[in-house]
């Protein structure tokens, strides 16, 4: 994992979780603002899916557990994608909320295939 990347992905997805849960909050339905700030952590994760797969072979090893770490990749893929669908599907605020919840559950996510790439403890 590039480390730059990795925590600009955590603050995206940290800023998008926030106001989704703020606007959720405030009873605003789903929209452009909501979809497309969860579309863009969505599309960050995609990239980091092809910066993981390539990144072994440029010489930057995981350090952790293998398996583990790509668990967490295709469950972090999958996060916003359902929280996005169910956004379409249910057109209510809880739904808003709910994509809020999957951009504060990738942030954390995110941190933990860090720690696991790196071996570091946080």
């Amino acid at each position: 994992m590039i480390e730059w990347l990795t925590f600009t992905q955590v603050a995206i997805a940290l800023a998008a979780g926030v106001l989704c849960l703020v606007l959720g909050l405030a009873r605003r339905t789903p929209g452009d603002l909501t979809m497309g700030a969860t579309a863009l952590v969505a599309l960050l994760l995609i990239a980091q899916l092809v910066v993981s797969a390539v990144a072994p072979s440029a010489g930057n090893h995981p350090r952790g557990s293998l398996l583990e770490y790509w668990m967490y990749q295709i469950a972090i893929v999958l996060v916003p994608l359902i929280a996005m669908a169910w956004a379409l599907i249910d057109r209510t605020r809880w739904s808003v909320v709910v994509l809020g919840v999957a951009g504060l559950a990738v942030s954390v996510m995110l941190v933990r295939m860090w720690t696991i790439w790196t071996n570091h403890a946080i």
